[in-house]
């Protein structure tokens, strides 16, 4: 008969959970960094045999990875930052506040249902513009979800990310909803205690966890080219156009080819100023977008690179001889992290107001023939061999019980 509403089919009840679960958040508002290192911590913990894991990501670009093991995404309608630091709608033509509304009631619902163990939060306190205030006081309420704020190594040089730390109240926030401070890094690059304005009855949460080399990263991978190449990363590519340009005008050494990845950001109009300056050059190459990026850094005899978190570490852990060239705007977190990794001898640094293509090509001919660093020897890289073992921690479960939930 139509007309005649009808009740839905009800649900089986649910299950009784065998598994931890873990939710991480990213707000996603420039670049890959965000996603990669989530990704990254994910796989991590999959790895352990633990547990269930949901990404909450303000960027659709989640998606285009492989996800790990017993692992699932949840895209948020995304935000971006304009060049003076201000928030808007990605795509849709809502209003900020709209967005944001959306954004935290999706936050919300999902994990009402999902009910974490433990709520993993990537660098923002309260989430972008607070949306995740209403989340953490209702899981604060319950009291079965731990919540971790997980910290890049640097987050900007010390009197910016003072004063942001003070406007943003993240001392306040890790008071009223955190439970521990991971910092994806080593204390001698980055000490947060002591340089962010971490209020002092706070610092016994703070875990510096080691930098996040993912798991398996041999870096024994065959070169991407027969012939012997130099690198040029710049990470997801919306701001590297001047160093592609500048690298690919620069003088290779000889026997060498020049070889640009540009990222799936890299903009139109410089990809194709990219396609003319190598045009009829046989030892230019510009790569767009790859999944991994382990065979191309392998097979490089140097490198030269922005300097992101993710790139970076992935350059350590390979051994790379590497000039970093970093982002200095709107954040100086490039820079500084470039500068303490010089001072440790690891990386060489050049700043972007120096870039010119001989100051390149010099570096380039010196350092294919010098000795490689030994970041194994100054850093700790083993972060996420340890990120299982501070789930265990923090959540109470014993490697045991793990073990027995993982066989389950």
């Amino acid at each position: 008969m139509t007309g005649v509403a009808t009740a839905p089919p009800s649900l089986p009840p649910a299950p009784r959970r065998s598994r931890l679960r873990v939710a991480l958040y990213s707000h996603d508002t420039q670049g890959l960094g965000h996603i990669r290192r989530n990704l990254a911590i994910a796989d991590a913990l999959s790895r352990s045999g633990d547990p269930d894991v949901l990404l909450l990501s303000g960027a659709a670009e989640a998606r285009a990875f492989a996800l790990p093991p017993r692992t699932d995404a949840v895209t948020l309608p995304a935000l971006s930052k304009d060049a003076a630091g201000r928030y808007r709608a990605r795509r849709l033509s809502a209003s900020l506040h709209e967005v944001v509304e959306l954004r935290a009631r999706t936050i919300d619902a999902t994990l009402d249902v999902f009910a974490p163990d433990v709520l993993i939060v990537d660098k923002v306190a309260r989430g972008a513009l607070g949306e995740l205030e209403p989340v953490l006081t209702r899981l604060r309420a319950t009291g079965r979800t731990k919540v971790v704020l997980g910290l890049r190594d640097v987050l900007d040089e010390r009197a910016t990310a003072r004063r942001e730390w003070r406007e943003t109240r993240t001392n306040e926030a890790l008071r009223c909803w955190y439970d521990a401070i991971w910092v994806y890094g080593d204390p001698r690059v980055a000490d947060h205690p002591s340089g962010y304005g971490l209020a002092p009855d706070l610092a016994s949460l703070v875990r510096h966890t080691g930098y996040l080399v993912p798991a398996g990263s041999d870096w024994s991978h065959p070169p991407l080219r027969s012939r012997p190449y130099v690198l040029c990363c710049v990470g997801g590519g919306q701001d590297g156009a001047p160093l592609a340009e500048a690298f690919l005008a620069a003088d290779p050494p000889e026997g060498h080819d020049a070889v640009v990845v540009t990222g799936p950001y890299f903009p139109a109009a410089a990809r194709r100023r990219l396609r003319a300056q190598t045009e009829g050059a046989a030892n230019r190459i510009v790569v767009g977008a790859i999944d991994d990026s382990r065979p191309v850094i392998a097979g490089a005899a140097a490198v030269v690179a922005m300097g992101g978190y993710n790139t970076t570490v992935e350059l350590l852990a390979a051994r790379r001889r590497t000039l970093v060239v970093p982002r200095v705007t709107p954040r100086q977190e490039q820079k500084v992290r470039a500068e303490r990794l010089a001072a440790l001898g690891l990386v060489h640094v050049c700043d972007p107001a120096a870039l010119q293509p001989e100051r390149l090509s010099t570096w380039l001919r010196t350092a294919i023939t010098s000795e490689p660093p030994t970041p194994d020897d100054v850093l700790d890289l083993g972060g996420l061999q340890r990120l299982p073992a501070l789930l265990a921690d923090l959540v109470g479960v014993s490697d045991q019980n793990r073990s027995r939930r993982a066989a389950s």
